[in-house]
């Protein structure tokens, strides 16, 4: 994202990384100001890359479904989109929190529209929180991308089927400066060639 600054992605697909998520929008009229110049770049570097959206709790979903769509282009290559799902208790404009029905009202127009877009399933991003006031048990056909960054997944989300495991928000790559978050994919290569290939966890019936 804008954080991390200008990115050189030359130098982060030749330190062997295989993959990035790009931030592109968040709520429903913010969108990041590195956002197509990441996702150009880290194509053309020859790594997979993907978007993601920042749900708002104070914007309503259609609103932000709609300017994902409009600032997120139509890339059959891309990796399936993440809809990052948080509380955000330092924002002084949004309510930090809405019920857990609210909460799924919003997540499933967001994930339907941004799969309509995208042609591919969503992917989920959450941390132990929102996890365990909103998602523990819930959406278990769509692939999950979980924060842990102090204990290995099974510690903190029990039996939760993950794709995506970010391990560490202080990483370093060749390429970007300062602090970045750092991710593994949960499989084999056999398995990421498919993820890439039909953007569907193999372990989902999605393809």
């Amino acid at each position: 994202s804008r954080y991390q600054r200008r990115v050189d992605w030359a130098s982060v697909a030749a330190a062997g990384k295989r993959f990035a998520y790009v931030k592109a929008t968040e709520g429903g009229d913010y969108v990041d100001g590195f956002f197509l110049e990441n996702w150009v770049g880290a194509q053309r570097a020859g790594l997979q890359r993907g978007a993601y959206h920042f749900m708002s709790w104070c914007r309503p979903a259609d609103q932000q479904a709609a300017w994902f769509r409009q600032v997120v282009p139509r890339d059959g290559s891309a990796l399936p989109p993440v809809l990052d799902l948080e509380w955000n208790p330092t924002s002084r404009v949004c309510p930090n929190r809405v019920t857990k029905a609210k909460a799924h009202q919003m997540i499933e127009v967001m994930l339907h529209a941004m799969q309509e877009h995208t042609g591919k399933r969503p992917i989920i991003y959450t941390d132990i929180n929102f996890h365990r006031d909103v998602l523990t048990g819930e959406l278990s056909d769509y692939p999950h991308w979980i924060r842990s960054t102090a204990a290995e997944p099974h510690a903190r989300y029990g039996d939760r089927t993950w794709l995506m495991w970010q391990y560490t928000t202080t990483g370093r790559v060749p390429g970007v400066t300062g602090d970045v978050d750092r991710n593994a994919f949960y499989g084999s290569e056999s398995d990421w060639a498919h993820f890439v290939k039909t953007g569907c966890d193999p372990r989902l019936n999605c393809g």
